[in-house]
């Protein structure tokens, strides 16, 4: 007899989580994830893994969580009901390296069920998911592999929707206070039910499995080719300020940001996606010309880079 669905989702991430560490930790040469196993308070937990202070990469964590239990009142007032119960499980990575050369990368794959009584009948699921990148200096080739192999993942269920996630991606990671992207996107979906597919929830589970095992193919090449370059103190006060960006992103307009502070999520797994050094100067100029400036110019005019 097959397994549940959630278990099989679960099963995934957590093979998934193996695989992507062996292969930053292949990149990186030096570092290697630490392990920190946690219980949520109410119901499941999870598997947090962070890698720090390595050869490429300066921080970041891959981690795995998989919960379950009463609804919180935030999300109850969210979804209009007095009570429920829910199992959420997810895979969720950001890694952030020290050469400004190499982009700051972020993938998430999730999966949410909503039930009547706490061994009731499931009342809703969905699946929501994406990857983006966030370079500092911008190869045009490196953004064109990282969509291109997101394509060609989206494809093996359904060609028509990488333009629509492409789309939902950059309208996402948007800092509407600042008019400019936080990065080059990729991307990004949310809420697909059974309903939204002639194969129910089974096409949105093959959709996960496809782009979460596209990750390794998307980004590792990248790191490998701009891993070596030489940089100077200008290049990481550029990479400083950019990251200063994708702070105010993640702790003003990121919705799973928000839904985790909101309900008394584990606070360290939160904020793992936050880069080590930053920095908000006032008012700094961006020199006329310089490929800072064009990266500023690209992340306010977001390009077709699966074409």
């Amino acid at each position: 007899m097959q397994k549940a669905l959630k278990d099989r989702f679960t099963d995934y991430i957590y093979d998934l989580q193996d695989r992507i560490c062996a292969a930053l930790e292949k990149t990186d040469g030096k570092a290697r994830f630490q392990e920190d196993l946690w219980e949520r308070d109410g119901g499941g937990g999870g598997r947090t893994r962070v890698i720090a202070n390595g050869a490429v990469f300066e921080k970041g964590g891959v981690n795995v969580s998989v919960v379950h239990g009463a609804l919180p009142e935030f999300i109850q007032k969210q979804f209009g009901t007095a009570e429920g119960w829910f199992f959420a499980a997810g895979i969720s990575l950001v890694i952030h390296p020290e050469n400004p050369f190499v982009p700051t990368v972020h993938a998430n794959y999730r999966m949410f069920e909503l039930y009547d009584a706490p061994d009731g009948t499931r009342k809703d699921a969905w699946f929501g998911g994406g990857a983006d990148l966030t370079p500092y200096y911008l190869f045009d080739e490196d953004a064109r592999h990282f969509h291109q192999t997101h394509k060609a993942a989206c494809d093996q269920v359904d060609p028509t929707l990488y333009p629509v996630f492409k789309k939902q991606c950059d309208t996402y990671f948007h800092n509407t206070h600042r008019g400019e992207a936080r990065g080059i996107g990729g991307i990004f979906y949310d809420y697909r039910r059974k309903a939204d597919s002639t194969d129910g929830l089974e096409s949105w589970f093959r959709l996960a499995q496809h782009c979460g095992n596209a990750f390794t193919e998307a980004y590792i090449p990248i790191a490998e080719r701009r891993k070596s370059l030489p940089w100077e103190p200008e290049h990481r006060y550029w990479q400083e300020l950019r990251r200063g960006r994708y702070v105010e992103f993640n702790l003003v307009h990121d919705r799973g940001t928000l839904f985790g502070l909101k309900t008394n999520g584990r606070i360290e797994s939160i904020l793992m996606s936050l880069p080590p050094r930053v920095r908000w100067d006032y008012s700094p100029v961006v020199r006329p010309g310089s490929e800072e400036e064009r990266l500023v110019h690209i992340l306010q005019n977001p390009q077709d880079w699966a074409l």
